[in-house]
């Protein structure tokens, strides 16, 4: 009776060691390949803009065929913060105090406003299509996975837990607006 205990539990210690880890290690440098596609897509598309000064529908759309190329489901949230100058006076109600200063601040401009321009309801020109920015704005991308990759999966399995985040895959890019291209 021991003997045939220890060799099942030989055969199931096997059976992990030759199947399921091995496994388990190409579902994680599947992450780290995906990781690496989506940082170099989202790099090549933020450049673009940055470089260009505006997002076209062609951009975006080119940006998530690569993601899709990966096989997973991603979050994108873009961010353009538009740099806008206030001058400062001493009696807002008279001109003539104007301190010689200005206060700089930023409005912030957020995925729905951006899709909303790229992609309208109504029908219009391509070039009324275009999301422009100017020089000295800010945009940044953030992507990051809302699927559940085969890592997790298995990783769930062999801790018998559940894990609480399902991003293995997450990438921050942005900078200045350095042309205006339009």
């Amino acid at each position: 009776m021991e003997n045939s205990f220890s060799k099942i539990l030989g055969v199931f210690i096997a059976i992990i060691l030759l199947f399921l880890y091995p496994l388990f290690q190409q579902a994680q440098r599947q992450d780290d390949l995906s990781q690496l596609v989506v940082h170099s897509a989202v790099t090549t598309f933020v450049d673009s803009a940055r470089t260009k000064g505006y997002i076209t529908p062609e951009m975006y759309t080119e940006f998530n065929q690569k993601l899709g190329a990966t096989g997973n489901q991603y979050d994108i949230q873009m961010e353009h913060l538009h740099k806008k100058y206030n001058p400062d006076y001493s009696d807002p109600a008279n001109s003539t105090t104007f301190r010689e200063s200005f206060t700089t601040y930023f409005d912030g401009h957020y995925n729905q406003e951006i899709m909303q321009r790229l992609f309208p309801s109504s029908p219009t020109s391509d070039v009324n299509r275009r999301y422009v920015m100017a020089v000295g704005d800010f945009f940044t991308v953030k992507v990051k996975n809302v699927n559940r990759t085969m890592a997790t999966i298995l990783n769930d399995v062999f801790t018998g837990g559940i894990t609480n985040g399902n991003v293995k895959v997450y990438v921050p890019y942005g900078g200045m607006v350095i042309n205006e291209d339009y």
